[in-house]
């Protein structure tokens, strides 16, 4: 018989949350926390567990998640972001450094840092996966959290 291992989705209420946040592109990173932190919540997660983090911009989120996850105070953190594609290269840098420096604060730490960072050819793109018709990646992030969390518990 095979045995399964998958986690649920509810939090437990002695579990933190921390989320980094970018600033820059505030008006579709406020959505995807709004997301996050209903999601949290919902799930049940008390307010007083969840702690933001805002930083300037996508470049810094990995910075601030692996300190945070360093400390060893929280069971996951989330980073929430937005890249829209310009007229130059820029965002292909920015995307990759994000990616990988998220990544390794995550297995450097054994701690669960989500990827819900946004990288979109349009303002718009990134309105609809903020919140709009393509739903809200906020959210998504915030429910892998909180599954991942729970599949780690069932693995120590």
């Amino acid at each position: 018989m095979t045995q399964k291992i998958s986690g649920n989705m509810i939090a437990d209420s002695n579990d933190q949350y921390a989320i980094v946040v970018s600033r820059f592109n505030e008006l579709v990173t406020k959505r995807l926390l709004d997301g996050a932190v209903d999601t949290l919540k919902r799930h049940g997660a008390s307010a007083d567990s969840i702690v933001e983090c805002w930083v300037p911009g996508a470049y810094e989120l990995p910075i601030i998640a692996e300190r945070l996850a360093a400390s060893g105070k929280y069971a996951a953190v989330i980073t929430l972001g937005a890249v829209i594609q310009g007229d130059t290269d820029h965002h292909d840098y920015i995307n990759h450094a994000v990616a990988q420096g998220i990544m390794d604060a995550s297995q450097k730490n054994g701690i669960p840092v989500l990827f819900g960072v946004l990288t979109c050819r349009t303002m718009e793109q990134a309105l609809d996966r903020a919140g709009g018709k393509a739903g809200n990646k906020g959210v998504e992030a915030a429910l892998a959290a909180i599954e991942t969390v729970n599949v780690l518990k069932q693995l120590s």
